[in-house]
């Protein structure tokens, strides 16, 4: 536009709002919001990208020098205030100088990640942090192949330990019993991750129980797999519903527990006092018999191989438990109980799919949604048997009466044998369940989810139980019973259908089902059973 008189250009008005010209170069949004949003991803990219080049230049540079001379002059643990500096040292020591070949990055860098890992391994401590500093005090190593000396570092763990006192009450229910507890518990305490527990509880069975222990690791080429344990025990035990008396018990336990690769073994000795008391007006005459005081010192052997992936409800895996008992023999242990007693536990458990050949993978609705129920199936197949085997010589009769009645097997029940009555099998005297000598119970049972409803916590079982508890006849007298093996050989039958639900740390089952053959004086149950326990056949 040009002035009148003039030969100037004189610039038009501008007015908002204003046309935006602008070309976004690396795509920016155009809304406020937006940019910032924007701004924040651009810069999470920026740091993850330069994150990742740093890790990527740091591998290189470690991978590099693996080879490089290197050694730990010293390990220096901050923060460790409430754990003896003997123990830390009987931990690190034996890692220093583990290494016989000559010291490199790569060894300094295992020899980190092996103290590391064993001392959180001890429990004392909620968080570690492992740092290669230079060292406080220098000295000059000589490599064999090579006059110049050795580069040292310091290896610097920060530490913070977990707290020294524990206090809870809680209520609990398994194994067909429910109990409220309180424990009270002492982390290391003397420095040396020693742990001092009290636990005392009331039950529904076990009407009063204590219990006190005091365990400690075994340290072992600087390896903490060994864990010994002292303690004192007392409970009182109502077993009116089954043998119309009450249980008191008393005892000193001490053991030996080593884990190994292929499993855990356990070496201890028992001093129990036990007592038959308060017996029943209705109490049979071999219950009169068994009542009174008894002793037992007796050392045991527990062996534990377990690669299940869940206890409660294991897919896949199997688990091995063996128990020897060796109780009074030859003088040199004493008590009333003279027995050997031996018994075995098992179980497998596989997917169904996985048994027929079919992936695991889980589908989705309709037909799909029926391939992931069919692959949600899973078999568990379980035993458990056992035998308690007089040493007497003898004296008394047969096995029941070589036998004290805290000490034989009791059968039955929805933890053992589903369809019959707890503790309902064996020998009996009128109501009274006197226990036997030699027992075996197996299982069978394929659980699944609801169907249509993969996601509850509820499964649904398919289950079949056989079992047998019975007497070894030690007497050499003849015997108008059959033999043994023959009564052994005519198991009871159960079978039926219900419902799993995982209460953690227990497992409750809900069952229907029925005895389908029985001994005579054997108590089976037909409909409905609630079983709530950790281990079932």
């Amino acid at each position: 536009m040009f002035d009148d008189g003039s030969d100037r250009v004189s610039a038009p008005s501008l007015r908002p709002p204003l046309h935006n010209t602008s070309s976004p170069r690396d795509k920016e949004p155009v809304g406020f919001e937006k940019l910032l949003k924007w701004q924040d991803e651009r810069r999470a990219r920026k740091l993850k990208g330069e994150y990742e080049s740093a890790v990527t230049h740091l591998s290189e540079v470690i991978n590099g020098n693996l080879d490089a001379p290197l050694r730990i002059s010293a390990v220096r643990v901050e923060g460790a205030t409430g754990t003896r500096a003997s123990f830390l040292s009987s931990l690190i020591d034996p890692a220093l100088s583990s290494s016989s070949s000559p010291p490199t990055l790569k060894s300094v860098l295992h020899t980190t990640r092996s103290l590391s890992s064993t001392l959180q391994s001890t429990g004392l401590f909620s968080s570690l942090t492992c740092t290669l500093v230079p060292p406080t005090s220098p000295t000059s190593s000589l490599s064999p192949s090579s006059p110049s000396p050795i580069p040292e570092v310091d290896l610097l763990i920060k530490a913070r330990e977990r707290g020294k006192y524990f206090l809870s009450s809680s209520t609990e229910i398994g194994n067909a019993e429910g109990t409220a507890s309180a424990v009270a518990r002492v982390r290391n305490v003397f420095g040396g991750a020693e742990t001092f527990e009290a636990n005392v509880s009331m039950g529904t069975k076990t009407r009063r129980a204590f219990r006190a222990t005091l365990s400690a690791p075994v340290v072992l080429g600087g390896r903490l797999g060994t864990v010994g344990e002292v303690g004192v025990y007392g409970m009182e035990r109502d077993l009116t519903s089954y043998a119309s008396c009450m249980e008191g018990l008393r005892g000193a336990r001490a053991s030996l527990k080593h884990t190994t690769p292929h499993g855990t073994h356990e070496l201890a000795y028992d001093f129990v006092s036990r007592h038959i008391a308060n017996l029943a007006p209705s109490a049979s005459l071999s219950m009169r018999h068994a009542a009174g005081p008894s002793l037992k010192s007796a050392v045991s052997h527990t062996f534990v191989h377990d690669t299940r992936d869940d206890r409660l409800a294991g897919t896949r895996g199997f688990f091995l438990k063996t128990t020897s008992e060796l109780a009074g023999r030859g003088g040199w242990l004493g008590g009333d109980a003279q027995h050997v007693k031996l018994e075995v536990e098992g179980q497998v458990s596989r997917r169904v799919a996985s048994l027929a050949g079919v992936g695991t993978s889980h589908g989705g609705d309709g037909a799909e949604g029926g391939q992931s129920w069919w692959k949600s199936l899973a078999l568990s197949l379980s035993w458990r048997s056992g035998v308690l085997w007089s040493l007497r010589g003898e004296e008394g009769g047969n096995g029941k009466e070589k036998t004290l009645f805290s000490d034989r097997f009791q059968l039955g029940g929805p933890t053992s044998v589903r369809g019959f009555v707890a503790n309902g099998m064996g020998p009996r005297d009128g109501d009274d369940s006197l226990g036997g000598t030699v027992y075996y119970a197996a299982g069978a049972s394929v659980t699944g989810n609801i169907p249509g409803k993969p996601h509850w916590p509820v499964k649904t079982h398919l289950w079949a139980n056989a079992g047998r508890l019975d007497v070894l006849d030690q007497s050499n007298q003849p015997s108008t019973q059959p033999p043994t093996l023959t009564r052994l050989a005519q198991p009871a039958l159960s079978a039926g259908l219900g419902l799993v639900y995982r209460l953690d740390p227990v497992r409750v089952e809900v069952n229907f089902g029925m005895p389908l053959a029985l001994s005579e004086g054997e108590r089976g149950r037909r409909g409905v059973q609630v079983g709530v326990g950790v281990e079932f056949v």
